[in-house]
C-alpha cells in the first residue's frame, strides 16, 4: 500500500522536495504601506509647525544708472572693512556708530546712508551692520559695492 501511495504522488525525489520546502520558513514580506504613512504624517507637521514668513527683512534702495551721482551726494558712507567699520572716512566702533548715525538722523531725518562693505567681507557682518542702521532709524539705506 506504501508503493501506491508512493506511485500515486510521483517520484520519491518529488515528496522529499516538497517535505524540504515545508519546513523551511517563509520570509516575511516588509510591507511599505505603514512607512510611507508615517512619512507622510511628519511631512505635514513639519509643514504646519514651519513658519515662512519673512518676519524681518531690511529695505534697501537699489542705485539707478542715471542720477547715480546726484543720490550719492550729501550721504553719509559707512565703509565695512575687515579691520573694522568707517562713517565717512574715520574708523567708529559698532556701538558708537548706531549713536552717532541716530544723532545726525535728529537732525536731518531724510539723510540716506551708504553701505560699502570691502571684498572679503562676510555676508553675516554686513546684515549685522544693515540691523545696527536700521535700529537707529535709517530710513533711506543703499547697499554699494566697492569701485
Amino acid at each position: 500500500m506504501v508503493r501506491s501511495v508512493n506511485r500515486s504522488l510521483g517520484s520519491g525525489k518529488h515528496q522529499l522536495s516538497t517535505k524540504a520546502g515545508a519546513g523551511a520558513r517563509r520570509r516575511a514580506l516588509i510591507s511599505l504601506t505603514p512607512l510611507i504613512d508615517v512619512v507622510f504624517i511628519l511631512l505635514i507637521f513639519f509643514m504646519l509647525a514651519s513658519s515662512f514668513l519673512d518676519w524681518r527683512s531690511i529695505d534697501l534702495d537699489a542705485p539707478g544708472r542715471t542720477g547715480a551721482g546726484s543720490s550719492v551726494e550729501g550721504a553719509l558712507l559707512v565703509e565695512l572693512r575687515p579691520e573694522g567699520l568707517r562713517l565717512s572716512g574715520t574708523p567708529i566702533a559698532p556701538e558708537e556708530l548706531s549713536r552717532r548715525v541716530a544723532a545726525l538722523l535728529a537732525e536731518r531725518p531724510d539723510q540716506k546712508v551708504l553701505l560699502r562693505p570691502a571684498p572679503g567681507v562676510a555676508l553675516q557682518d554686513a546684515v549685522a551692520v544693515l540691523d545696527r542702521l536700521t535700529a537707529a532709524g535709517v530710513t533711506a539705506l543703499s547697499l554699494i559695492r566697492s569701485p
